[in-house]
């Protein structure tokens, strides 16, 4: 098996390739040798071409439009997100149905590895400043209630499934480069875990795929 310095070279899906981390996840893994699969519902807005790339269209909330970009492949990075912030906040199924169509499909195509993106504050972390908790739970979580109810039902799917999951939790995401300085917390709850890139997250993801350790466990990222 060919390697790289992210370790061995795998055939990745990657759905939600056109939001925020989708599109960084797809470049760091091609950057890193990987034979990626980009699985968006309007290919046009994915522009990228590389000869390890296949962009392919697609809808998470349709099985039967994605199921065959699933064969033969190693593993999947699930990066699917509503648009809208913190005023868009609607009812939604995007995360758990989303997903339980996933699972269900890999299932079917015999894929075991696979990463979902969740976010810190479906939980209200104990270790996190007394206002920032006040502001957690009084603020954001009332703002995104519909967005984190459904995350919350997406991980409880997840970790009632029979793959290799890791879920992850970044705090507020930003736009910024990557640089491979981030900390982690593995089942637990990451002290002053308040900004991350969407890049890190991304970075995180390419650079644990065959990983051990993070299966079936919940990662918060943060600066």
């Amino acid at each position: 098996m060919k390697k790289s310095e992210t370790g061995p070279l795998f055939n990745i899906v990657v759905i939600g390739a056109n939001g925020g981390i989708g599109r960084q996840a797809v470049e760091i893994a091609l950057n890193a040798g990987h034979h990626v699969t980009a699985i968006v519902r309007n290919p046009a807005n994915l522009v990228l071409v590389h000869p390890n790339l296949e962009t392919v269209k697609g809808d998470i909330m349709q099985p039967a439009t994605f199921e065959k970009y699933l064969e033969n492949k190693d593993m999947v990075l699930s990066a699917i997100g509503v648009r809208g912030g913190l005023m868009g906040d609607k009812p939604t199924t995007l995360y758990s149905q989303g997903n339980a169509n996933l699972l269900q499909v890999m299932k079917k195509t015999g894929i075991r590895r696979v990463f979902f993106i969740s976010a810190s504050a479906v939980e209200i972390s104990p270790v996190l400043p007394l206002v920032v908790r006040w502001v957690a739970r009084n603020i954001i979580q009332k703002l995104l209630r519909n967005m984190y109810a459904d995350l919350r039902v997406m991980e409880q799917l997840v970790k009632g499934s029979d793959t290799d999951w890791t879920i992850i939790r970044p705090p507020r995401l930003v736009d910024k480069p990557v640089t491979g300085h981030y900390r982690i917390e593995v089942n637990g709850f990451l002290r002053n875990c308040l900004t991350i890139s969407r890049a890190e997250v991304a970075h995180f993801m390419v650079h644990n795929l065959a990983n051990e350790s993070t299966y079936k466990t919940t990662i918060e990222i943060g600066y």
